[in-house]
């Protein structure tokens, strides 16, 4: 091992047990031995020496072109060490902590989402095959944070929980109109028409998503109450009851929030509801991580809540409710990785080697961030008026459970404030 790395991994790593082979074959340890221990081989001098200079993007460059090889703990445990010595006198390190404040610096050149560039974004990671997402998601498709009510559900449990927690913030009622503005696959779309009998325009700038989703929308029946359009959301003009967007707002940009929620405003009913599901940070702005930013999301940002709340000051919006969700995306994840593991034969027939150990790497590294860094999960709920919603939020609780009478099949309940409707009983 070169005497520069050895130099850094003994200031960035204090805590845990970190064994490192060098190309030559000699192995040094790392840490107090503290913890899962974690052996990587570094196999040519070229990693190596990438290594040296910006570890949280060579790293993962190793790992994808076979550079680097991890023969214990996985990604996860490395990215464990990682995170766990942020702050400890580990990894703010001169060398590295300028690198990230530069990639800080310029977080706004990296994120000017055009109408034209957001597209192109999207089609780099969504417009992947669908039967890669088939192997790692739960039956709905549901590419974003699952809400765990009970430490013990099922990713399929997880997801539709999340989609009742969801439903139950837009208050919504029969008859209303919905816009999810990133619509994904559908599910989120389909399940709101028919547990509420609305109509939803669905938007995305994925092809693939918006194939799957207007077929979906037809197998159900419901192709004249859910309709998915290619479209970025800035070229709307109707206006809605209600709003929804959820796992979008990480790709429009910190330089493009204000005409996200300007817009949102403008399309939003004077009397309308919107729900906004993001990951977020717990801490102060950063970068978005080097590899995350080159390999699998381009143009995307994590925003601070501090970057978030003016923009929607500005708009007009009032915000009536802020969850912040701990460890539910950890636990997505989680899920997602042993899934994607159990089929890496399937993603490997798809695509190739290296792009499974991206994949891998991805997930590992994602799930250690909301393990042990400060991604975490904002749900703003906003309103045009401060009077729109109900000053309680038991509301939102006796929706949900009413929710989860109707998923488990039992007879749906009547809501205490329903209207009639033309199809059937709407869930309040």
């Amino acid at each position: 091992m070169n005497i520069l790395l050895k130099r850094i991994l003994d200031r960035l790593v204090r805590v845990g047990n970190l064994k490192v082979t060098g190309p030559k074959g000699s192995t040094v340890t790392f840490g107090d031995g503290s913890g899962e221990p974690v052996h990587m081989h570094i196999k040519t001098t070229h990693a190596e020496r990438a290594i040296s200079f910006d570890p949280m993007l060579a790293v993962p460059e190793a790992y994808m072109d076979g550079e680097l090889d991890i023969l214990e703990g996985g990604v996860l445990g490395v990215m464990r060490i990682a995170f766990q010595n942020m702050g400890s006198g580990g990894i703010d390190a001169t060398w590295s902590k300028a690198i990230e404040g530069l990639r800080h610096a310029f977080r706004r050149l990296q994120q000017i989402n055009t109408a034209a560039r957001a597209r192109r974004n999207v089609q780099r990671h969504y417009d992947l095959s669908g039967d890669l997402y088939k192997l790692f998601l739960d039956e709905d498709m549901q590419y974003s944070c699952a809400y765990f009510e009970q430490p013990d559900m099922t990713l399929d449990e997880a997801q539709v929980a999340k989609k009742r927690h969801i439903a139950a913030k837009l208050r919504l009622k029969p008859g209303q109109t919905v816009l999810d503005i990133g619509s994904g696959w559908g599910g989120l779309g389909l399940y709101l028409a028919k547990a509420f009998d609305v109509d939803v325009q669905g938007v995305t700038l994925s092809t693939e998503q918006h194939g799957v989703a207007t077929d979906r929308a037809h197998a159900a029946g419901l192709q004249d109450r859910v309709h998915f359009d290619l479209k970025d959301y800035r070229a709307l003009n109707e206006r809605f009851d209600r709003i929804v967007s959820v796992g979008m707002f990480e790709h429009v940009g910190v330089n493009h929030y204000r005409t996200f929620f300007d817009k949102s405003a403008t399309l939003l009913k004077p009397d309308g509801v919107m729900l906004l599901h993001t990951i977020g940070r717990s801490g102060v702005p950063w970068a978005t991580s080097a590899f995350i930013r080159k390999y699998i999301f381009p143009g995307g940002y994590v925003p601070a809540l501090s970057e978030v709340m003016p923009a929607i000051e500005k708009s007009g919006l009032v915000v009536t409710d802020i969850e912040i969700l701990r460890l539910h995306y950890a636990d997505t994840l989680k899920h997602w990785g042993m899934r994607f593991a159990a089929n890496r034969d399937k993603a490997k027939a798809i695509y190739d080697e290296r792009f499974c150990r991206m994949w891998e790497f991805y997930l590992a590294a994602s799930e250690a961030a909301f393990r042990w860094q400060d991604l975490v999960i904002f749900q703003i709920q906003l309103a045009k008026k401060n009077d729109t919603l109900p000053m309680a939020r038991d509301y939102m609780a006796k929706c949900e459970k009413a929710l989860e009478m109707r998923d488990m099949g039992h007879q749906e309940p009547a809501p205490a404030s329903a209207k009639p409707t033309r199809r059937r009983k709407a869930v309040e």
